[in-house]
């Protein structure tokens, strides 16, 4: 929308001299039909073909702790040893924690 900087422009008398009840009544004259939809509560409705995983096994294999990896004792975490940022009581705390 363009403006047109040489009209007059309200001062702040007239500003003041809105009512409540006109400021209002725009307010509501401007609201849509439209109304604001929870997408958690939309979501549940949707059933999407084969996402019906219940029966399905998840097979992973776990590897022991390697030489060159620790645990961080904050965020627990495993990480590559060049990831400690310090060391304290026995415990390696890994950079992201101690950033």
């Amino acid at each position: 929308m363009a403006t047109d900087y040489d009209a007059p422009r309200k001062t702040d008398d007239e500003l003041s001299e809105d009512s409540i009840e006109e400021l209002k009544s725009r307010r509501t004259d401007k609201q849509s039909a439209v109304v604001d939809e929870d997408e958690t509560d939309a979501a549940e409705g949707f059933e999407l073909p084969g996402a019906d995983l219940s029966g399905e096994e998840l097979l992973v294999r776990v590897l022991p702790a390697q030489a060159d990896e620790f645990t961080c004792a904050s965020c627990f975490l495993v990480r590559h040893r060049s990831q400690i940022a310090k060391e304290k009581g026995g415990l390696a705390y890994c950079r992201d924690c101690e950033g």
